[in-house]
Formats: structure tokens, sequence, C-alpha cells
């Protein structure tokens, strides 16, 4: 996939980035200015973020600036608050990059570097937002985006533990916003030989009692390039929208791209027809119930198959008289709606106490289940 595909993709939108001063984030500010963005690259270190300002100026002419900032310091956000409104207005997109590595057991990190880590790894991304939240409400449109992690990690809990919070944070912000044009989502690099993750990995390889060699051979099915990684960070800020609410990483947004441009299959059109037919019942459903069930049915629904129950029910219409024809995108559509029942099925056998209605609702969704799983094998 080349980015040449997406040139002025972001023309005239501006963008702030937060440690973009190498890495991950100094190739993703890079890769914004190619699609056309002026790219605000936040970074405390002073040298590292001019030489990126001077490498990303030198490729795409006047299309980035560096602004120094300690990012643990409350009132340097605020200075930068005051800059950024003052000469480029507010941001369209903000990519909450930056992190702080804090390594050490529970108990041996000290209480300066947990605070530490706070203030960069959560809290930052909480100011750096209200700083600009106000003015995305008054025009009704911006693209949050927070640089999330897998989650717990021996010897790594004063980075995990912010870093998932910003899962949470997004999501919140999601509900949030709810109805507007203001997006938020968060997204994982991977398994990515940076120098921050390569001190993290000989810590956790260490605590396996296995060498890095030996680490790195148990994930090399999950390792990706740093170009890949801020490709898969900057592409996604093109379906923001889509992704409203979600938990990704940079490969899902590759491969999502890339699905695009296979061939179509056909399936059986009777299985088809019976799928849609049932999600149109469930969708009814949905609709008749009460406005705080249908709310949190639709958001768990949209969280976990990344449009919302609207969006599938106008694409699934559509499909009727598609004569079987199903795109990668559509194929790709029907997956995540097994992965929702799946995912209903199982909050389900700790939800429902009677064992009779239990067994018959467990079959009801199995069934569902069943009739996608029946749709996607006949591919031809």
């Amino acid at each position: 996939m080349n980015i040449n595909d997406f040139r002025n993709s972001l023309k005239a939108k501006t963008v702030l980035i937060t440690g973009a001063g190498g890495g991950i984030g100094f190739e993703t500010a890079r890769l914004f200015a190619a699609m056309g963005a002026r790219v605000i690259i936040l970074e405390i270190n002073k040298e590292k973020g001019k030489n990126a300002e001077t490498s990303i100026n030198s490729e795409f002419t006047g299309q980035a600036e560096f602004y120094p900032i300690d990012l643990a310091d409350e009132k340097s956000i605020l200075e930068m608050k005051a800059f950024v409104l003052e000469k480029y207005g507010c941001p369209d997109i903000i990519f909450n990059n930056a992190a702080i590595l804090h390594l050490g057991e529970i108990g041996k990190v000290s209480s300066q570097d947990w605070d530490h880590a706070y203030a960069v790894n959560f809290k930052a991304p909480v100011l750096i937002t209200s700083c600009f939240l106000e003015e995305m409400k008054k025009r009704n449109s911006g693209t949050l985006v927070f640089v999330s992690s897998s989650g717990a990690v021996a010897y790594m809990g004063a980075y995990e533990i912010f870093k998932t919070a910003q899962v949470e944070l997004s999501n919140t912000l999601s509900m949030e916003l709810e109805n507007t044009n203001i997006y938020s989502y968060t997204i994982g690099p991977g398994l990515v030989k940076t120098e921050t993750a390569m001190k993290s990995i000989e810590v956790v390889a260490q605590s396996m009692n296995i060498s890095l060699d030996e680490f790195y051979e148990m994930n090399k099915a999950h390792i990706i390039s740093v170009e890949d990684a801020a490709l898969g960070f900057a592409l996604s800020v093109l379906k923001a929208e889509e992704y409203n609410g979600q938990e990704l990483g940079s490969i899902q947004v590759l491969n999502a791209l890339e699905n695009k441009r296979e061939a179509s299959s056909t399936c059986n059109v009777d299985l088809l027809l019976k799928v849609i037919k049932t999600f149109e019942e469930q969708y009814n459903g949905w609709k008749e119930r009460n406005i705080f069930e249908r709310q949190w049915v639709l958001r768990d629904f949209k969280k976990s198959v990344g449009k919302s129950a609207d969006e599938v029910y106008t694409i699934l219409n559509l499909l009727k008289n598609s004569k079987g024809v199903l795109s990668a995108e559509n194929i790709q559509l029907l997956e995540k709606m097994i992965k929702y029942w799946e995912h209903q099925y199982d909050l389900l056998q700790g939800f429902e106490k009677n064992k009779a209605k239990l067994e018959e609702n467990n079959k009801i969704i199995k069934g569902w289940i069943s009739d996608i799983e029946a749709c996607i094998k006949d591919l031809k």
C-alpha cells in the first residue's frame, strides 16, 4: 500500500500529534504531511523535535512546525493551547501518541515515577482533549485519537495501566459525543522494534527467563515495521467515523484497506436473505426497547461491529438485490456480526438464571451464528 494513493486526503486539515520527535510518532507525522495536513509536532526533546520539523519540511515545504512541550506540566499544556488556537485555530485531529516508560515491578517503582507516568500517559491526553473539545463542539467536527496498549504486562504497570485507561477515556468520549461529528477511538501499533519498545521487551523477556531472540521468535508473526505501524496510524483517521468508540491496531487498518481491493465473491442467495431477515427482526426489536436499553444495545453493537445498527441495516437492505455478490468489506461485516453474537452468547451465560430460557436463547443465538457462518462458507 502506497501513501501516494492518499495524497491530499487531509488537505487543509491541521493535525496535532504528541511525541512525534522520533519512532512511530515521527513517521506518522511525516505521513500526515504527505497526506496534505499541516502538522504540529509536540515533543519534549528540543533537538529531536527540531530535527523532525526540518526533515518533514524538506519533503513537504512548510507543513510541519515543532512546538516544545513538557506534557507532565499543566502550565506547558495551557501555553501550547494558546499558541495553537492563535496561530492555527482548533486542530482537526488530535493524535495522543506520546508516552513515558517507567519499568519495574509494582512496589519498587517510585512514587515520583508513578506520578510522572500518570501525568504523561493519562492526564496529558485528558488535558489536551479538554483544551480543544469545546471548539470542536462549536464547529461540530473533530477527531480524537489515543494510542493505547493491549493491557497488563509484568514489570510495565506504570506504563500499561495508564495507557489502558486511555481506552476508557476514548470510549467515554465517544458516548458523550454521540450524534455529533466528533469521533474518538484508540489504536495500538502492534509489536514494533522501536527504541522504547525494545527497552520494555528486554525487561519482559527477562521476567519470562528467555532471551530477546527467543521472545522475538515467539512473536515473529505479530511484529510489524515502524513504517507499517505509522501507516496504520495515519490512515486510521480517514475512517474515524467508522472506528468511533473502538479499540483497534495498525494492522487491522491496513488489512481493511487492502481487503477493499480484493475481488467480490458470491454466496447462496437464500442463505444471505435469511441472514438479512434475521437481522431486520433483531433491529426492529431493538428499536422497540425503552430508551436506556436501546442505547446500551446500539452502543454495544457499534463497538463490536464498527458500524451503527442503522448503517448495517442499510447495507444489508441493499444486499437483498445483490444476487449473493459480496464485496470483501461485506464479508468482513458478516464476520464482525459473528463476533458480536458470540459476545452476546458469552454475556447471556452470566445473565440468564432460568435454565430453560438459557437453553432456548443459547439455541437461538447459535442458530444466528451458524447461518452467517454458512453464508460465508458458501462463498465462491
